[in-house]
């Protein structure tokens, strides 16, 4: 039974409430002022606390100050007959959880319990209540012929799902969902699969954004205009329902001016799509136009060292005078020194920062029990990414451009999906070592679930040789060699992978930010 603890000097007039909530099923401790309120709960647990603000000897905000620093995590809920703005300050500032106003009818309070001490279980109740009356129409969805822009939707759609289920304690329904989601990326990988040689040659109508063609979509016209500085922010290896978990607290300092999607060219790697993104250029024209600048798979060092010349190049080609910097942050003591210096960025036409957290910790997850038991699946991965966000520079960076007059996007290159399906291949010792997809000569695969493309130029990606095919994962597969396969399986099921060709890979976040004024 739910025990209301109720410190009010004129208890005994609230006797028909008391009555009202414990035929509710509410057991209701009743205390005359706040030091009695203290002695009970030496004595006895209670669920949460009603505190009337105005009572003799230990008054309502004094009684308050002293639980909330012995009983932090009980609800307290101040009743007050003042609206004095001061008093409701004080109140909040000692981090009630809510208040009212006297006076007070027995509904007031049973829906004041209720939000603070059922709405996690009513909400998810309603929402699995929800999703299970949108299920059928998903499903038919999924089913249909659907266009780029109604991919997106219904990616955005199963995204809110999957978050709004999180927190419920019914697998039952989490696990439909799963099943829906898995059925969507089946869907969606073949969707892409037939349409992406058209859309990245530019013979389709209906072609979507892509990553070379960001910067001349979103950027460019800005820098042409010249109003205001703008910060790039690229998120390695960032998701859309990362971004979902972190918007909450983004919007405390800045305004989402718009929330798009754009898709990531394959293989959803940074090596190929964060090139891409900079050149707007195709991996094979970056190689042609550019080839002091591209590294092949089989040729060694940073395969993403050349990104701010790209850049620099891709203006001068636009013929845009912009002036840029560029800094890429690995290290959190980077980030925090780079914040000194962000007055500095404020005289630049465009800045960009990479951060590189989400991308590491995607390896991390893989190589490490540990990290793996941190974030063990979606819900897991998006709380990490939320509590690296609330102590990262980024964080700060975001802060302090609140009150700036700039433009601020934040995206990624790609995105990742946790695999559970093993493809068994074969292949030479060239082969590259990506888990998601793989080019190299003498390639031998199950051919169900991968999108194989026998020469490379044909969706304007170079070729290692004359005779290496390229082939690419679809939904939740991953490469993996005969010998030894038990022991692989084992070691990289249900680790989030990138490069191939999923809902999560490929789709991915634009976020334009401005600030509140």
């Amino acid at each position: 039974m739910t025990k209301v603890l109720w410190a009010d000097d004129e208890i005994d007039l609230l006797k028909p409430y008391i009555l009202f909530l414990e035929a509710k099923g509410y057991h209701v401790i009743p205390a005359t002022d706040g030091q009695e309120a203290l002695d009970i709960l030496k004595k006895e647990s209670v669920d949460i606390i009603f505190l009337d603000e105005n009572m003799p000897g230990l008054n309502g905000l004094e009684a308050l100050s002293k639980i909330k620093m012995q009983y932090s995590a009980i609800p307290v809920i101040m009743i007050t007959k003042s609206e004095e703005e001061n008093i409701m300050e004080q109140a909040i500032g000692s981090k009630i959880s809510d208040y009212l106003i006297k006076p007070v009818n027995p509904n007031q309070i049973l829906l004041t319990l209720k939000k603070h001490l059922d709405q996690n279980r009513l909400v998810t109740q309603t929402s699995a209540f929800n999703y299970q009356q949108e299920f059928r129409n998903m499903s038919m969805r999924i089913n249909e012929r659907l266009s780029w822009e109604e991919w997106i939707e219904l990616y955005k759609e199963i995204t809110r799902w999957e978050i709004e289920l999180s927190s419920s304690n019914d697998d039952s329904i989490f696990e439909i969902l799963r099943e829906q989601k898995a059925i969507a990326n089946d869907r969606f990988s073949k969707f892409y699969q037939e349409n992406y040689s058209a859309w990245i040659k530019d013979k389709s109508p209906e072609t979507p954004p892509m990553s070379h063609k960001v910067l001349e979509r979103h950027i460019f016209p800005l820098l042409k205009e010249k109003k205001r500085p703008v910060f790039f922010i690229v998120l390695d290896n960032f998701r859309f329902d990362q971004w979902k978990a972190l918007r909450p607290m983004i919007e405390q300092y800045l305004h989402v001016e718009n929330e798009d999607i754009y898709y990531s060219i394959l293989p959803t790697t940074t090596q190929y799509a964060r090139n891409a993104l900079f050149a707007s250029l195709m991996p094979l024209d970056i190689k042609k136009y550019y080839p002091q600048f591209w590294l092949d798979e089989d040729e060694e060092g940073n395969k993403n060292q050349y990104e701010h010349d790209l850049l620099e190049d891709n203006l001068v080609r636009h013929r845009i005078k912009a002036s840029t910097t560029y800094h890429k942050v690995l290290n959190a003591t980077y980030g925090m020194r780079m914040i000194d210096i962000l007055p500095n960025f404020l005289q630049n036409d465009m800045n960009v920062i990479v951060y590189n957290f989400i991308d590491m910790l995607s390896h991390a997850r893989t190589e490490s029990d540990l990290v793996r038991e941190l974030a063990a699946d979606e819900n897991a991965y998006r709380s990490v990414t939320r509590t690296w966000f609330e102590h990262s520079p980024l964080k700060e960076v975001l802060r302090y451009l609140s009150d700036k007059d700039v433009d601020i996007f934040i995206t990624t290159d790609h995105g990742s999906v946790r695999v559970n399906h093993p493809i068994r291949i074969k292949s030479n010792k060239e082969a590259s070592v990506n888990l998601r997809y793989k080019i190299g000569r003498l390639l031998d695969f199950e051919g169900k679930d991968v999108y194989h493309i026998k020469t490379p130029e044909d969706i304007l990606l170079p070729s290692l040789s004359i005779m290496s095919p390229m082939i690419f994962a679809r939904s939740t597969g991953y490469f993996v060699y005969p010998t030894n396969y038990n022991h692989y399986v084992s070691y990289y099921n249900n680790t989030f992978q990138h490069g191939g060709i999923s809902m999560e890979e490929c789709m991915i976040p634009f976020i334009h930010l401005t600030n509140k004024k």
